[in-house]
């Protein structure tokens, strides 16, 4: 069954613990810790042994599990140290960002080889690690995605195919998804209005508020038999716990509905 989850950042001005508590009564299976470093470090990956426990108690505590973490870093000493939490903590899949840019000789290349001794790292651990294309950077859309993953042979690397950045690139996610499904272990998730180079306020990120097709692309996964995490990213300014819940409450509602009708849920 497909997982649905929240990446914690959206609830940053909260602590793990308020933010579990909210994820939980949204309705959702678990949580994406997020140990985004400057941003929200839900997990801080340089000292993740003294918040084990803790980290522990609230997953016992709201009944939640932990379907992913986003690192957002390509430093081998801090995913080294995140891999060896997943271990601990039961954290299953690790994402990371592209690195490089667009359209420069070389990037992708580099950016391929790379990721891959980091997959490699997370391998020896037993964990997955996930990239996903992004916008501006070496590997953003789907032609720059399949080349990355002929990159890459490692099993432990898998691809986090974002709707919102693959809508931006001017594709529809929908369509894109098949070409890359054999790769996919993880699928961060949010709705965009337009193809700008953002994915606009918070608000506007919530599923079903903007111009992804996402009814369409649950339908791919669902017909590729996709079974992994699918967890809410909500980027942007922070917000109060109402809006933080009110964003994570509409998209559980949209999504689950959509994944019911499809026999998936």
């Amino acid at each position: 069954m497909i997982k649905l989850g929240v990446n914690t950042v959206l609830f940053k001005e909260f602590s793990f613990a308020e933010a579990c508590e909210a994820i939980a009564r949204a309705g959702y299976d678990g949580v994406e810790i997020s140990a985004i470093r400057g941003m929200c470090e839900h997990l801080d990956t340089d000292n993740w042994k003294s918040q084990a426990a803790d980290i522990k108690a609230v997953l016992a505590n709201t009944g939640m599990r932990i379907l992913s973490s986003e690192v957002a870093t390509h430093d081998a000493e801090r995913l080294k140290n995140a891999f060896e939490a997943g271990v601990e903590l039961g954290i299953p899949v690790f994402n990371i960002g592209p690195g490089g840019k667009a359209d420069v000789e070389g990037d992708l290349e580099k950016m391929g080889e790379e990721i891959g001794k980091l997959a490699e790292l997370a391998e020896s651990f037993g964990v997955t690690l996930c990239c996903k294309a992004h916008v501006g950077a070496a590997i953003w859309n789907t032609e720059t995605t399949l080349k990355l993953m002929s990159l890459i042979k490692s099993p432990a690397f898998g691809v986090d195919m974002d709707p919102s950045h693959i809508y931006r690139a001017g594709e529809n996610p929908e369509e894109a998804l098949p070409a890359v499904i054999s790769r996919v272990k993880h699928i961060h998730i949010r709705d965009c209005k337009g193809r700008q180079q953002n994915p606009g306020p918070p608000p506007m990120q919530a599923c079903g508020r903007g111009d992804i097709n996402l009814a369409g692309y649950f339908k791919a996964m669902v017909d590729a038999k996709y079974d992994g995490p699918v967890c809410l990213e909500v980027i942007g300014p922070s917000q109060t716990m109402a809006e933080a819940c009110t964003i994570a409450a509409e998209s559980y509602g949209y999504m689950n509905a959509i994944l019911k009708g499809l026999g998936a849920r």
